[in-house]
């Protein structure tokens, strides 16, 4: 399997995720308010403090995980922020989903063919 595949899966599964959600919660201020390059304390006045804040794990940087609530229904979201504190990622998933995700990214194929090769 190439490098690309597993990029692109992860890539579906977040689009897919932001898809089933981001109308639900359009409205909510660390959806529609927060960018890429925007920094912690910019983030923390639009969102208010995170339920938590996290090392990730995969690739060197930080993570605020969020619940959202809206009509009833409660949604994890994270703002994850690169090794100089700038957003470089958000979604509707926790921060511990986010790393695992980016770990599988970035693990390394196997090559060659299916099979055991004997």
């Amino acid at each position: 399997m190439s490098k690309p595949f597993p990029v692109m899966i992860l890539a579906l599964t977040a689009l897919s995720a932001c898809a089933s959600n981001s109308a639900q919660y359009r409205d909510q201020p660390l959806v529609a308010k927060v960018d890429n390059g925007m920094s912690k304390d910019q983030v923390v006045q639009i969102g208010g403090k995170p339920d938590a804040e996290t090392e990730r794990t995969a690739v060197p940087g930080t993570c605020f995980d969020y619940l959202l609530s809206q009509a009833g229904n409660r949604q994890p979201y994270s703002v994850s922020f690169d090794g100089s504190g700038k957003v470089d990622h958000t979604a509707f998933m926790t921060c511990a989903e986010w790393s695992n995700a980016q770990r599988k990214a970035r693990l390394p194929s196997m090559g060659g063919s299916s099979g055991s090769g004997y």
